[in-house]
């Protein structure tokens, strides 16, 4: 967590592909901010000057299990460009805070974080955050500071489009947009996962869901194509946050006898005591299926046997299919002697991009350090962008142009990989 000025450096992670926890830890503290450089000589003007990159994930409590092996994927990319050498002889340095207040992402400690590197001079771009309610506590901050993010893993479509972006954005309504996504969004992910379910065969559903922006929003957009595709929706119930015990739920829900459960949100929210106590009022046998909030260790910790036969989508590809991801995955590997997690590839990618908007910016001001304008505009003008999830780019609301989207079932307590789809329109 962040404890005043100190940026907490974690090295570990769990992995989707095998859902195993393995991971160690250390913290220290990242070195501060020093004066920009000001040689007008062309020449090394950074002389080990740092240009850092914000990092702002949930590393602690129950969504650390997928957000410190995103860390890690953001802070490989870091690593790797900084060894490689900077233009300018800058130094690259990732400066990452825990978004996590007492186990799970609080919007308030994102909003706080984004302020601390807003203030940094040093800070030039930022990575996440993870949760769309999180981020729509920071959109508004980046927006008005001109400060560039990319998200790995946020997929509210109103974190972009519509009335809802435009909301975000109204303290500073003529900025440039300054946030970015490398993630497909739920109305095409909620969409998918109606479509999946059916192909599944599941014709009665009750939906349910953690009353925050992402779980409410992926549920919703599920509900509307479940109908829309001839499926049956028996209710629609949101969690209390907090809550624990949801058998009196789920004893309404086992006397409408669906043939599937649908859960919007995340495992800390209630995703994962919902999956294990729907074996204790006799419903171990009905299907349950969820978003990305649920492709994480702690859904298969805390549900135990029950989480197996759950399904759930995740808004990236499956690495295994895309020999782009090769090297990523073995450089991954060797770094943290563990497998790569659901968004590790998504946060290096989103990373690399705003590494190489820096680089230019850095070599268009003569080799000084740049401004955050410079390294914005460079950022929204991506396009045909080699990644390890494939070429990627960004359209005019900031979203992917390469929307993937994979299903995976848990068996013996290890995410299979089913399918997956290319969204893009």
């Amino acid at each position: 967590m962040r404890l005043g000025n100190a940026a907490v450096r974690v090295v570990a992670g769990f992995s989707i592909a095998v859902l195993t926890a393995a991971c160690s830890s250390s913290s220290t503290t990242s070195q501060s901010s020093t004066a920009a450089a000001t040689d007008s000589s062309g020449g090394s003007a950074g002389a080990g000057t740092p240009i850092k990159i914000g990092i702002d994930l949930p590393i602690s409590g129950g969504d650390a299990s997928t957000g410190i092996p995103t860390d890690n994927g953001a802070k490989l990319a870091i690593s790797e460009a900084d060894k490689a050498g900077v233009p300018g002889g800058f130094a690259f340095v990732a400066d990452d805070i825990d978004d996590a207040v007492q186990g799970t992402h609080d919007p308030a400690q994102g909003a706080q974080n984004t302020k601390t590197f807003i203030s940094d001079s040093a800070v030039l771009a930022m990575i996440g955050p993870f949760n769309s309610n999180v981020a729509k506590a920071e959109i508004p901050l980046t927006n008005d500071a001109g400060l560039v993010q990319i998200s790995p893993a946020t997929t509210n479509p109103g974190l972009t489009k519509g009335d809802d972006a435009k909301k975000l954005r109204s303290g500073n309504p003529t900025a440039p947009n300054a946030f970015f996504r490398v993630c497909t969004t739920d109305d095409k992910q909620g969409a998918a996962g109606a479509q999946f379910a059916k192909e599944l065969g599941h014709k009665k559903v009750f939906i349910v869901d953690d009353n925050e922006t992402y779980g409410k929003g992926l549920a919703d957009v599920f509900e509307e194509q479940f109908k829309a595709g001839g499926g049956t929706v028996l209710g629609h119930e949101h969690l209390n946050k907090g809550q624990g015990d949801f058998k009196a739920l789920l004893t309404k829900i086992k006397s409408l006898n669906p043939d599937l459960i649908f859960y919007g949100g995340t495992s800390v929210t209630g995703g994962a005591l919902l999956r294990k106590q729907m074996g204790d009022v006799g419903m171990g046998g009905v299907t349950f299926f969820g978003g990305d909030g649920i492709s994480d260790e702690n859904f298969v910790t805390t549900a135990g046997a029950s989480a197996d036969g759950s399904y759930f989508t995740l808004a990236a590809p499956e690495l295994s299919k895309l020999p782009s991801a090769a090297a990523f995955i073995k450089a991954y590997q060797a770094e943290f002697k563990t497998p790569v997690g659901p968004y590790s590839a998504n946060a290096y990618t989103a990373a690399k991009i705003e590494i190489a908007a820096i680089e230019a910016a850095i070599k268009a001001n003569g080799n000084k350090f740049p401004d955050r304008a410079a390294v914005l505009k460079n950022v929204a003008a991506t396009h045909g962008f080699a990644s390890p999830i494939g070429t990627v780019g960004f359209d005019a609301n900031g979203d992917t142009t390469a929307p993937i989207l994979s299903l995976y079932k848990i068996q013996g307590g290890k995410a299979v990989f089913v399918k997956q789809v290319n969204l893009k329109t």
